[in-house]
């Protein structure tokens, strides 16, 4: 095995210098490729800002449920059931187990659920195009210009995602696995163009989210992320490190510089990554059993809910579960449902998401893990109010729906009022900026906290209200 000698005192005019040392080229782990994830965190402080009110940092972690195309307000969490039938569709309604709130009856399973959940039924992003509408939820910043469809990630609109914001916020964090992480893809246009606000924008690019490009459906799923390289075998892995570890304690004088700790600490999240504990065994479902992952459902969206779970449980602060598109089906198979609405909802589109949310949500409080883990239940914007010569909705950032549970919220809370067709606010609007206020207020961070970007400008998590009547 290569060894790094320490020598007696009066041999040390035959050592190398620290110098000689910095020239060994990089040392690093001798070549060795981390994980494309793996970043150099930040050098500037957090100042936080004021921590009052209720439900404040209650919330260990966050699970995003994104449904990218939009989820329909009519058929879910605001029914319409004495509008013309233009309006309320082909659907009836269910109660619930929140005395006077009825949900669309396609949800069946989540009904049994709303003492848990908090609705929001008037967040409005003014926005009708899937990029920009979809930049501002995920981002609390509005697009410029609004309703810009097939927009891309370019100034002025590079504000941070809010996993951009939780890694920015967990930089000191020493735990094996990123604090931001984005499964199972990215979330695009028809083409691949990919919607701005999911990356670290004018906070730079170490704070990227991680995204895991996967599906964990398939028997044989693994992260090709956290296996050794082909041409790298264990041993010559382990006689690395060895050398790696003797480097090190050579350059004791450098140890305390800011850079270097922020490169120990990522190398040892590599590392840790790579070494088979707690974090590989994060990502292994195999450890789930039969039951649990068929309550999920057997898709790939589903079973990422399922490892979004385990995720938080192994210590990353947000995770942000996308919508897969299905082939084969109009509109990509996304809730995009601008063809046969009613048909692709009560097909696939509401039974898939009725199933995991409610698994999620039920796994959760089991497990005693809902009280500390905030469930996000989003998408870009709504649907129209009427259906169009296809029977289809179309977009509709005017009035729409989106429900939070755990993680401090108040259960059996309905927020906000639509008018008779579920068109525009009455009351209780709520805006992108409120929601991204109200996440990190759950996660212990007032609005108010000063991030800095690239070029050590301060900049606040939020210009948005925490939304108190739901905590």
């Amino acid at each position: 095995m290569l060894r790094i000698l320490d020598l007696p005192a009066n041999r040390r005019d035959c050592a190398l210098t620290r110098r000689d040392w910095l020239r060994v080229g990089g040392i690093g782990l001798g070549g060795l490729s981390f994980p494309r994830h793996v970043n150099a965190g930040p050098t500037s402080s957090v100042a936080s800002g004021s921590n009052s009110g209720r439900a404040f940092g209650k919330a260990k972690s966050v699970i995003v449920i994104f449904l990218g195309g939009g989820p329909p307000q009519h058929e879910t969490w605001d029914p319409k059931p004495d509008a013309p039938a233009e309006i309320r569709g082909g659907f009836g309604t269910i109660a619930s187990q929140t005395p006077g709130l009825s949900v669309g009856e396609l949800m069946p399973m989540t009904s049994l659920l709303t003492d848990k959940i908090a609705v929001l039924r008037a967040m409005v992003t003014n926005d009708n195009a899937h990029s920009s509408s979809g930049y501002q939820m995920m981002t609390g910043v509005p697009h410029v210009p609004l309703s810009a469809e097939n927009a891309v990630s370019k100034a002025p609109n590079l504000a941070p995602h809010w996993g951009a914001v939780a890694k920015y916020l967990n930089h000191n964090s020493r735990a094996a696995l990123p604090p931001a992480i984005t499964l199972p893809t990215r979330i695009a246009n028809t083409g691949e163009i990919v919607w701005p606000g999911q990356i670290g924008g004018i906070l730079g690019p170490k704070y990227d989210p991680w995204l895991l490009t996967c599906d964990p459906s398939k028997p044989d799923f693994t992260l090709p992320d956290l296996a050794l390289p082909s041409e790298l075998p264990e041993l010559r892995f382990e006689r690395r490190l060895s050398l790696l570890e003797q480097v090190n304690r050579h350059l004791d004088g450098l140890s305390d510089a800011p850079a270097v700790a922020s490169f120990n600490r990522q190398t040892q999240q590599a590392l840790g990554l790579l070494g088979g504990t707690q974090a590989r065994q994060a990502f292994d479902l195999r450890r789930e059993s039969e039951a649990t992952r068929d309550r999920y459902g057997n898709t790939r969206w589903a079973q990422s809910i399922l490892l979004a779970r385990r995720l938080v449980e192994a210590g990353v602060s947000l995770v942000q579960v996308n919508w897969c598109r299905v082939d084969g089906e109009p509109n990509g198979g996304s809730w995009d449902t601008h063809d046969k609405h009613n048909d692709l909802l009560q097909r696939f589109l509401m039974p898939w998401m009725d199933r995991a949310y409610s698994a999620l949500l039920t796994d959760l409080s089991e497990r005693g893990l809902l009280d500390e883990t905030l469930v996000v239940w989003v998408g870009e914007f709504g649907h129209t109010p009427k259906f169009n010569p296809r029977a289809g909705r179309d977009h509709w950032g005017h009035c729409f729906s989106i429900a939070l549970a755990g993680g401090g919220v108040r259960g059996g809370v309905v927020h906000g009022k639509s008018d008779g067709h579920a068109a525009f606010p009455v009351s209780g609007r709520v805006e992108p900026r409120d929601l991204l206020a109200t996440l990190f207020h759950c996660l212990g961070h007032s609005p108010d906290t000063e991030l800095h970007d690239t070029e050590g400008r301060p900049l606040p998590i939020s210009r948005g209200r925490v939304i108190e009547e739901i905590l």
